[in-house]
């Protein structure tokens, strides 16, 4: 599914700038906004988040 970053914003009601800075490992998605995010790609969250449990020590 190709997307622009403009699209999915606009989707899960967030600023583009904001889906760039969660491409780019700058910002962490609250839990509701993954949600949205693995809803608009009609997936799981796991598919689309990594969670690194050595990057929260």
């Amino acid at each position: 599914m190709k997307v622009s970053q403009e699209e999915l914003a606009e989707s899960v009601d967030v600023s583009r700038q904001t889906i760039i800075s969660i491409e780019n490992g700058r910002y962490i998605a609250s839990l509701p906004l993954a949600f949205r995010i693995a809803r608009f790609f009609k997936t799981t969250i796991e598919e689309i988040f990594i969670y690194n449990e050595e990057e929260d020590e």
